[in-house]
C-alpha cells in the first residue's frame, strides 16, 4: 500500500477505532459526539449501501443481458428469469400442450386443441428478438412497468382446420340448438285484456362470431373463452320489460277496448274485443296490424244479418194473395270496402260507437219487408201494373214485358228505380226507339211509354214482346214518373 492510500485510510481507521472504543467504554466518557463526527459517520454509512447496491444493480444488469425480465409472459407463458434456451423449451412444451377451454351456457366446456388446427410453434426467432430487445440496465426500470414484460406472438393456425372443428362442437348440434324468441301476446278472456308472454333466450349460437372470437384467442394462446361474455349469443331482439313490448302491450289493450253495437231496426250486433283480439297480429318488429281477411269476414257475417237486398220477401199483391218473392237489387247491402276502413280507424282509436253500418244503398223505409206503401208492382202473368204512393193507388194499366220467345222475359225480383229521364232515345241491336219518360230499375231494364203500341196486356209479351222492359200506355208511363222518385221499390213477380 502507498503513502497515498495510507493518508487516505488513517482518518477512517481512527475514526473507526474512536468510536468503537465509544461504544465499548461509554461510562469512562464524559464528552458527547461531536456534529461533525456524526456527519462523517452517516457519510460513510451511504458511501457503503451506495457501494453495495451499485454492485448489486451491476450485477443483475449483466444477468438481465441473457435472462429474460422478472414477470415475463410470452402469450400468457411465464419465462421470468429464463434464459433464451430455457424460454425457448418453455414455450414449445406448452405450445405441444395447449387447449382452447370454450364455456358455454349452463356451464358446458368444449376444447379446442392445438394439434386439431394445426397450430404452428417455430417462435425461436419472436423469442430471441424479445430478448434483443431487452436492455440489462432497465431491469429495475421494467419491475415497475409490468406492460412491457407482457408480450403477445401472434401464433399461425389452419383456417380450414378450424372451421371444421368448429362445426363439430355440439353447440351446433341441429337437434341441440334452441332459437331466440321475443316475448309474444296471449288475450285474456276473464280479464279482456292482454298479457305478455316471455320469450325464450335460447342458446344459438353466432358461428361467425365464435369463429373470430377463438381465432383471436388462439393466437394469443388464451386459456378459456366464455361465450357469454364474449357476445357469440343470439340474443332475441326484446324481452318482456322492453319499451318497446310494454308499448304493443298498451295498444292491444287500446284496441280490445273498442265497442260497436250494430243496430238496424230490432237487429243487434257487438262487436268487442272477444272477437277484435282475432285480428290483431304482431310482426317481427313489434307492429300491431289488423288482419284484413279476418275483419272481410266478419263484415261478411254482418251483411247476412243485416242486408236485405235479393232476399226472399213476404209481399200481398194487389189481388190480396200473399206471395214470396225473391232475387233483384232492392233493400239494404252494406259498404263492405267503406266499412272495413271504418273498423279500422275506430279500433284503433278504442271508442266505444252505437252506429248502423255503412250501406251503400239502403230502402226507403224499415218494416218487415222494408218496401213500405210505395212502390210500382208488376205482375208478369197478368201483364198489369199498379203504382201506389203513401198507400193510395195513383195509376195501374195493363202492360207489355220482355219477349218470352226470343229469351227477354223481364227478371223477377224486387228492384229500386235507379233514375228517371225525359226524351230518352233506347238502342239495342237493330233498333233505336225514342220514349218520352224512362225509368230504368234494372240495368238497361226500365219503364217507358211504347208509342209503337196501340194494344197492351194479354198474351203479346209471348211472342211479340219487348227486349226487356215494361213496355206502358203513354198516360201510365207519364203519372208514375210525375209521382216516383229514385229509390222507390219495383216488385216483378
Amino acid at each position: 500500500m502507498n503513502n497515498t492510500e495510507e493518508g487516505l485510510q488513517n482518518p477512517v481507521k481512527t475514526l473507526i477505532e474512536e468510536t468503537i472504543e465509544g461504544l465499548e467504554e461509554p461510562t469512562k466518557s464524559t464528552e458527547e459526539p461531536t456534529e461533525e463526527l456524526v456527519k462523517e459517520s452517516f457519510l460513510i454509512g451511504g458511501l457503503i449501501l451506495l457501494f453495495a447496491l451499485l454492485v448489486i444493480y451491476l450485477g443483475m444488469a449483466q444477468y438481465f443481458k441473457h435472462h429474460f425480465y422478472f414477470s415475463t409472459e410470452i402469450n400468457g407463458i411465464n419465462i421470468s428469469g429464463k434464459s433464451l434456451e430455457a424460454a425457448k423449451a418453455v414455450m414449445a412444451s406448452e405450445l405441444n400442450d395447449y387447449t382452447l377451454n370454450i364455456k358455454e351456457r349452463e356451464g358446458k366446456i368444449e376444447h379446442i386443441k392445438a394439434d386439431d388446427v394445426g397450430l404452428k410453434y417455430d417462435l425461436d426467432e419472436e423469442i430471441e428478438k424479445i430478448m434483443a430487445e431487452q436492455d440489462g440496465f432497465k431491469w429495475v426500470l421494467a419491475c415497475f412497468t409490468r406492460g412491457d414484460t407482457k408480450k403477445t406472438v401472434v401464433l399461425e393456425f389452419d383456417e380450414k382446420l378450424l372451421k371444421e372443428r368448429i362445426n363439430q362442437l355440439s353447440c351446433f348440434e341441429p337437434g341441440s340448438i334452441v332459437e331466440p324468441k321475443n316475448p309474444s301476446f296471449r288475450y285474456a278472456e276473464n280479464d279482456k285484456c292482454y298479457e305478455i308472454i316471455d320469450g325464450a333466450v335460447g342458446n344459438k349460437v353466432d358461428k361467425n362470431i365464435l369463429y373470430s372470437c377463438v381465432a383471436d384467442s388462439i393466437r394469443s394462446m388464451e386459456a378459456e373463452i366464455d361465450l357469454e361474455s364474449m357476445g357469440c349469443y343470439i340474443k332475441p331482439q326484446y324481452d318482456a320489460k322492453s319499451p318497446e313490448v310494454l308499448e304493443v302491450k298498451k295498444t292491444l289493450n287500446k284496441y280490445v277496448a273498442t265497442k260497436i253495437i250494430y243496430t238496424v231496426e230490432d237487429s243487434i250486433k257487438i262487436l268487442d274485443g272477444s272477437q277484435i283480439n282475432h285480428w290483431l297480429e304482431i310482426d317481427e318488429n313489434l307492429r300491431v296490424k289488423v288482419n284484413e281477411k279476418e275483419m272481410e269476414d266478419y263484415i261478411n257475417i254482418l251483411s247476412d244479418i243485416f242486408d236485405t237486398a235479393g232476399k226472399a220477401r213476404s209481399f200481398v199483391t194487389s189481388s190480396g194473395e200473399t206471395i214470396i218473392i225473391s232475387g233483384g237489387d232492392y233493400g239494404r247491402s252494406i259498404n263492405k270496402i267503406e266499412e272495413k276502413n271504418y273498423l279500422i280507424s275506430t279500433i284503433k282509436e278504442g271508442k266505444t260507437i252505437t252506429r248502423e253500418p255503412m250501406f251503400i244503398q239502403n230502402t226507403l223505409v224499415y218494416d218487415n219487408n222494408d218496401i213500405g206503401n210505395t212502390y210500382v208492382e208488376i205482375s208478369l202473368a197478368k201483364q198489369h201494373l199498379w203504382f201506389y204512393k203513401n198507400g193510395s193507388l195513383i195509376v195501374e194499366g195493363n202492360v207489355v214485358t220482355g219477349n218470352v220467345s226470343k229469351n227477354h222475359s223481364t227478371r223477377k225480383g224486387v228492384y229500386s228505380l235507379k233514375y228517371k229521364a225525359r226524351n230518352v232515345v233506347l238502342r239495342g241491336p237493330g233498333y233505336a226507339a225514342h220514349v218520352d219518360f224512362w225509368m230504368p230499375f234494372d240495368g238497361a231494364i226500365g219503364i217507358h211509354d211504347a208509342s209503337w203500341r196501340s194494344v197492351f196486356g194479354l198474351n203479346i209479351y209471348y211472342t211479340n214482346g219487348s227486349h226487356g222492359c215494361v213496355n206502358a200506355p203513354y198516360n201510365v208511363a207519364k203519372q208514375i214518373f210525375n209521382n216516383i222518385t229514385p229509390g222507390t221499390p219495383v216488385i216483378c213477380y
